[in-house]
């Protein structure tokens, strides 16, 4: 079987759908020794990102080879990735990262799956232009109607391509992700006393990862803050507006002080930045899936999300969840999980069972069986 990739996210993406790229390219090439996997990148440059995948035997990057359309990477990202999966045999196309070629169904001869992340900007069209919210979904309504199956990352995901694409059921696929390995891997002490002092972290906090926007809700945990004595909040994502927001609630709060966001953070650190923290809090409105949930318990740390969307997938029986405008219900939680060591330790514990659900091979196995099935074999 040869397996073809849209490699873009998976070379220029560091984070988000970049990782989730590498990751499932990643799991199967391992898994799956004796599948070819090529990844179709537009431009000979973005290769970086994709050195640990090429080491892999049966992993191949392919580029242009289209006389013309080599020289427009867009377009050839949009038309000519169709031509070469006909000379190259490709059984399956996956489009990783919620989109398809526009041609696609021209490659009479592969299969095309597309995974869906989310249907955020339906949900929160003012944090979006309006020209992104067009072309999103036009993009993403495309894909789905094209594609002979659908990846949705969650339950959550797929309720909403049925009802708001029409897609039917049977169409779709849920098969989540997973995290990067090194979240499961234990930090040693030295180690992590030299990331607290080299990012100045403060001996007890709570800690939430995400970009620092709207969605995320960050403010919740700010407004619950000034109920939690003794402990501060370190908030580790990109910063946008809504970043001036909580500061300036922190400051109305009178917990300020308390109150340290971190961005530029080198991704090798986010796993001692987890594991020093007293509890981790992610109060997103609304998630694809929710990987820092996962992230948080693969490392050992008591999770909080909030109910409304899919984290209760991500995070199942392991975690506490709260309304996300509830501030004063979280704060009690919070100090539960602080306070209470049976608790605490039993949250840890099942934390870790529920995350090896989310074991590499096992995610690569419903991949390939999803695959294996659109290609009728």
């Amino acid at each position: 079987m040869r397996v073809a990739f849209d490699g873009k996210k998976a070379a220029r993406n560091r984070a988000g759908l970049g990782n989730y790229s590498r990751f499932v390219i990643g799991a199967l090439a391992r898994r799956f020794p004796d599948v070819s996997f090529d990844i179709y990148v537009s431009r000979k440059g973005d290769n970086a990102l994709l050195a640990p995948l090429l080491e892999l035997p049966n992993v191949t990057v392919c580029y242009p080879t289209h006389p013309v359309l080599r020289h427009f990477p867009k377009l050839w990202e949009l038309f000519g990735i169709t031509y070469e999966l006909g000379k190259r045999g490709a059984d399956i196309y996956h489009g990783l990262g919620n989109e398809l070629p526009v041609n696609i169904r021209k490659a009479r001869a592969t299969k095309t799956v597309v995974t869906i992340h989310d249907l955020i900007f339906l949900f929160f069209p003012h944090t979006y232009s309006w020209i992104d919210r067009h072309v999103f979904n036009v993009k993403f309504r495309s894909a789905c109607h094209r594609a002979d199956r659908i990846i949705a990352v969650s339950r959550c995901t797929a309720r909403d391509i049925t009802k708001y694409y029409f897609i039917p059921k049977q169409k779709i696929s849920v098969v989540y992700q997973g995290c990067d390995s090194r979240f499961g891997t234990k930090c040693g002490k030295d180690a992590m006393e030299e990331t607290r002092k080299r990012l100045s972290l403060p001996a007890r906090y709570i800690l939430s990862v995400g970009t620092v926007e709207e969605r995320k809700n960050t403010g919740l945990i700010v407004r619950a803050l000034q109920y939690v004595p003794d402990v501060s909040l370190v908030i580790v994502g990109r910063r946008t507006p809504y970043a001036d927001q909580v500061e300036s609630m922190a400051r109305e709060c009178g917990v300020s002080r308390r109150v340290k966001i971190l961005s530029g953070i080198a991704s090798e650190d986010l796993p001692a930045i987890y594991q020093m923290a007293e509890v981790f809090v992610y109060p997103s409105r609304y998630e694809g899936f929710g990987i820092p949930m996962l992230e948080a318990l693969s490392g050992g740390v008591p999770a909080i999300g909030a109910t409304g969307s899919c984290l209760e997938e991500a995070g199942g029986d392991a975690a506490l969840y709260v309304d996300p405008d509830d501030a004063e219900d979280l704060a009690d939680k919070i100090v539960k999980v602080m306070t209470d060591d049976k608790l605490r330790s039993r949250m840890v514990s099942r934390g870790y069972h529920y995350a090896s659900g989310f074991a590499e091979e096992l995610l690569a196995d419903r991949l390939m069986e999803t695959y294996r099935d659109v290609a009728g074999l």
